[in-house]
């Protein structure tokens, strides 16, 4: 499968339609066996190119990736934020080849290091794929949007997720598919042999079944908003106090155990807020049988800003969550880009961080514990919650506001990576939205309740927590994405030793 080298010009566009292709996969994950195809090929087209082809592969494939991943960041920049349509296309575009500088230098060493052996050559890209995607995802903040364990999550791989999570899945879609195609022995006899470890580790657990990890709580009756306000009216004030009346008079309704609303769902300041708006849902949610988590901004200049959700139940105090990883530009001024903020138009762009490890909001004995917007895309953050088990969260609460995006893939993108961390995790996911996808995710990542995205709604279900640690929790509650890390390391410094000495 491999071939012969091809003109680097048909190289770079194959690499070029490849990246954005196996993209697909993370919209609609029915299409994983598309993204296992892409990366094949990937490897295959890698494996014969000279480490300076190799990095240009890696860098075309790399920038389509992401930009057909994140395409959807020009219409906050343009539309809602006021840049000039070319200068948010650039932005967007020079974002995509940066982040794909990593996977330029990783497909460089497996040229390289690569020795011809199809299981040490497997495990070789493996592993540079593996610190290609840790390092987006966690360098200079971490952007790991569209990470390739998303385009697994309805595929075979999916079982592996409470092991590994999503870094470690696309580490071994990496695995099996490069073993696959790479075979000196191209008959049929050849390729049979060398699919057959593949199709055990995609298959095998898959076949089996996952175990349950985690073990039934209690049960929460909730309700979930989604305004679906749009974007450039969220923050008007000719157009707030309709929005706020809908979401006051929602969770003035709601009945049950616990009513979430989204992320900014009370777009205002608390010196900004209505009069009496703040003693008012003290009054209803402190002394009724209904709790609230709400998303709202808090702070001011002097203590600084943060963008926050508050909790209120019968007799406790206020619940607060102030939100931890911050999206840059949005919600934090990354050093020397000032004048590129701002240019936008976007209310708030420079809020102060959480703790790490926030404590849970406690209703009827279940944890919930709350993330806001692109959170859950940090599982390993997330786990830090889980380093007592018996202080963990029994539920996730996702509150979340990608207006920002239009009526885009993100929305599809981001219900995908609320399912990994339930996948990961073994927790139920409730995903309260302004715009989509408000739905209620179980602890095996499936959908059971939800409402149409973009279109005003109240979503209620009966929710079920789950106690316990998966195997991924456990170790990464404990060391984060390290042993990943090391494992890559070792196996890269392996090649590198083993090439030097042959």
């Amino acid at each position: 499968m491999s071939g012969r080298a091809w003109p680097w010009p048909l190289e770079l566009l194959a690499a070029l339609m490849l990246g954005a292709l196996q993209t697909v996969a993370c919209v609609d994950t029915r299409l994983w066996w598309l993204q296992l195809a892409c990366i094949g090929v990937l490897a295959a087209r890698a494996s014969r190119a000279t480490p300076g082809l190799a990095a240009a592969i890696g860098a075309a494939f790399g920038t389509a990736w992401v930009a057909a991943g994140t395409w959807w960041l020009y219409i906050s920049m343009h539309r809602y934020g006021g840049l000039p349509a070319w200068l948010a296309a650039a932005a967007v575009l020079a974002l995509a080849a940066l982040l794909s500088l990593y996977l330029a230098a990783a497909l460089a060493a497996f040229a390289r290091w690569r020795c011809g052996r199809p299981l040490a050559d497997a495990a070789l890209f493996a592993a540079v794929w593996l610190l290609a995607e840790l390092a987006r995802g966690v360098l200079f903040t971490g952007f790991p949007w569209a990470a390739s364990g998303y385009g697994q999550i309805d595929g075979p791989l999916s079982a592996w997720a409470p092991w590994v999570g999503v870094y470690g899945m696309g580490a071994l879609a990496a695995f099996v598919v490069a073993l696959a195609v790479l075979r000196p022995d191209r008959s049929l006899a050849g390729w049979l042999r060398g699919i057959a470890l593949p199709v055990v580790l995609v298959a095998g657990p898959w076949l089996i079944g996952v175990p349950d990890f985690t073990r039934p709580t209690g049960t929460l009756s909730v309700t979930l908003l989604q305004g679906n306000i749009p974007q450039d009216e969220k923050f008007e004030s000719t157009h707030q106090a309709a929005a706020l009346e809908w979401h006051v008079s929602a969770l003035g309704a709601a009945r049950g155990d616990l009513v979430i609303a989204p992320e900014t769902a009370i777009p205002f300041l608390p010196w900004q807020m209505p009069e009496g708006l703040w003693e008012g849902l003290q009054q209803r949610f402190g002394q009724g049988p209904t709790a609230a988590l709400i998303g709202v901004p808090l702070g001011d200049e002097r203590v600084g800003y943060t963008n926050s959700a508050v909790g209120f139940a019968a007799g406790q105090p206020l619940y607060r969550y102030d939100k931890q990883h911050l999206v840059p530009f949005g919600e934090f001024i990354p050093p020397m880009f000032r004048w590129f903020t701002d240019l936008m138009n976007i209310p708030l762009g420079d809020f102060s961080r959480g703790p790490l490890a926030a404590p849970s909001f406690v209703v009827k004995g279940e944890r919930i514990g709350p993330n806001i917007c692109y959170e859950d895309l940090f599982g390993e953050e997330l786990a830090a919650r889980f380093r007592d088990p018996d202080g963990a969260p029994t539920m996730l609460a996702n509150l979340s506001n990608i207006g920002w995006f239009g009526e885009t893939i993100a929305v599809a993108q981001h219900l995908n990576i609320s399912r990994l961390r339930s996948l990961e995790l073994q927790r139920p996911m409730l995903r309260a939205t302004n715009t989509g996808a408000t739905v209620v995710i179980d602890h095996r990542g499936v959908v059971t309740h939800g409402l149409a995205p973009h279109t005003r709604g109240v979503l209620e279900a009966t929710v079920q927590g789950r106690a316990g640690n998966t195997p991924f929790a456990a170790w990464a509650a404990r060391f984060g994405l390290w042993p990943l890390l090391v494992l890559a390391l070792g196996v890269l410094a392996w090649a590198a030793r083993r090439r030097a000495g042959s």
